[in-house]
């Protein structure tokens, strides 16, 4: 009797952790599984089963395979392009002195948050034949696999960049102090700073790749023949045949699996450990005689990311802009809600998935190689998969609705919000939410009152970085949006072929002034945060 007294009644701490951990990571996992693992496996079992009736001689063809290396090419061209500019803009404006660093980086980095497709067009504007400076041979490099490696180059470095400077404002500054005692700024910065920020490079890496790989709208309208255009084209007008177009996709999942190793190799198993929010206040490298060369460099960047988005405001004009209403419809509410519902699901499934691959839980970084691989994976499956979980009468309620794009966007976009957030947690160490395991706190109130509110900074720049990609997309949803209920990228896609030019610019412009409204709402809140 007396051993009963003070003790408390039900289950013990541990076995009350112990389940909420199971039902938080569980329900995370669930929609995980109904977002990502789902729709990628329904259409391959289908396959499998032989049930499509397609022919499987297909995925011989010579021609196919010719069409995959180039697109591996346009893709490695890419990449190298995005790296070249991107690594040294990351360098300069993280660590340097270089002049107006802060404008280089909003310039540089506001493509970014924009549909390639967009500042395809503005290129276009200005290089194409009746564009601003155009002549034949500007179009002809234009509409090129050359215009294409260009224009995404241009588009998607500002990501090598922004992942790299977040990085290397993340390190801390001992070595960097003592090698700048006997060392040049440019030995520095790749015997000292580049490698430390290998994680967020080759982060950054797969990221480019992986959207290079999939970018259906800028070889399209450039007319270069790239594979995933190639398997979309199975997919619309009067060719459509998603057998075909699965099967098309099963060499890309072979290469998402060669990218995943590729990039926990090449991190040394260490995908977020650079990448937190934390930031040493330190002194810029003075560059002496190299700051005026390195300057121009960072403005002629600069200039190149803002000048497609300056020609497709020149090219609307004033009736471009008049004409807007007519045109536009419900396409800004048609991209913010199944945005914000998608940033705001990724946000909250990225605390328990995102903590627990910081402190490595298996069970965990298995959910991450699952959003990783939808992630990487050809956005024309995951589109067929959705397609055929939930087009039926009893799931009509979501078919028909703007929520099957959001849940499109969360499977697509479910691996950056946890990433992010384990670049955060991985930050800290866990001797507080240890200490508080060992007084009996559960793993619930331990997320809701220690991890959030430490993380509560990268939990907000999880939020807004999964809107910018949603609101930025293109390839996912453009296979299932209901009739009427098409994202604005979309819209300005259907539109580009038989719409008004000045329209289709003035569209492009409402996209681009999006993303940015969305940033300035949302980076004082980051900046209050900071200050506390």
């Amino acid at each position: 009797m007396a051993s009963a007294v003070g003790r408390p009644s039900g289950r013990s701490p541990v076995t009350r952790s112990v389940t909420e951990r199971t039902l938080i990571v569980g329900s995370a996992s669930a929609i995980l599984l109904a977002a990502c693992v789902l729709p990628l496996l329904w259409p391959l079992i289908g396959l499998a089963t032989g049930g499509r009736g397609v022919d499987l001689g297909l995925i011989a063809d010579p021609a196919l395979w010719s069409l995959l290396a180039r697109t591996l090419v346009v893709t490695a061209a890419v990449l190298a392009l995005a790296l070249g500019i991107g690594l040294p803009m990351a360098v300069l404006v993280a660590r340097t002195d270089v002049i107006g660093r802060g404008a280089v980086l909003v310039l540089h980095a506001f493509p970014a948050l924009l549909p390639p497709l967009l500042p395809a067009l503005g290129w276009f504007h200005l290089l194409g034949r009746q564009g601003l400076i155009g002549n034949e041979a500007s179009t002809a490099i234009l509409f090129s696999e050359a215009g294409v490696v260009l224009t995404l180059g241009l588009a998607l470095a500002p990501i090598v960049t922004a992942l790299t400077a977040l990085a290397l404002w993340n390190i801390d500054p001992s070595q960097e102090e003592a090698a700048r005692v006997t060392a040049a700024p440019g030995r520095v910065a790749t015997r000292i700073l580049l490698p430390a920020a290998r994680p967020a490079i080759a982060l950054a890496g797969i990221v480019v790749a992986a959207l290079a790989l999939s970018e259906v709208g800028v070889p399209t309208f450039l007319r270069a023949r790239t594979y995933a255009a190639a398997v979309f084209a199975r997919l619309g007008g009067v060719d459509f045949a998603p057998a075909e177009a699965l099967l098309l996709a099963l060499p890309v999942l072979a290469l998402t699996a060669m990218l995943l190793v590729a990039e926990r190799w090449t991190a040394g198993g260490r995908s977020f450990a650079t990448l937190g929010l934390r930031s040493f206040r330190k002194a810029p490298m003075a560059l002496g005689p190299w700051r005026a060369p390195a300057s121009l460099f960072c403005w002629l960047v600069a200039a190149l990311s803002a000048a497609p988005v300056a020609a497709l405001a020149w090219r609307a004009g004033w009736d471009g802009f008049a004409e807007l209403p007519l045109w536009i419809g419900n396409g800004v509410s048609n991209s913010l809600l199944p945005a914000a519902l998608a940033a705001t699901v990724i946000a909250i499934v990225a605390i328990p998935v995102g903590h627990g691959l910081a402190r490595r839980d298996r069970v965990t970084a298995g959910l991450d190689i699952v959003a990783f691989a939808a992630f990487v994976a050809p956005p024309a499956l995951l589109g067929v998969g959705l397609v055929a979980l939930w087009n039926r009468p009893e799931t009509g309620w979501l078919y028909g609705s703007w929520l099957i794009i959001a849940l499109g966007y969360v499977g697509r976009y479910a691996a950056i919000g946890v990433r992010a957030f384990a670049a955060a947690c991985a930050q800290l160490p866990a001797t507080i939410e240890d200490a508080a395991r060992v007084f009996g706190v559960g793993y619930g109130s331990r997320l809701a009152r220690i991890v959030v509110p430490l993380h509560a900074r990268a939990f907000i720049g999880v939020w807004l970085l999964t809107l910018l990609f949603c609101l930025r997309d293109l390839e996912t949803a453009t296979l299932f949006y209901p009739p009427g209920q098409e994202p604005l990228p979309i819209r300005i896609f259907t539109l580009e072929a038989n719409g008004p030019e000045t329209v289709v610019a003035a569209l492009a412009c409402v996209q681009a002034a999006l993303s940015a409204i969305a940033v300035a709402l949302v980076l004082p809140l980051l900046g209050a945060r900071a200050a506390r």
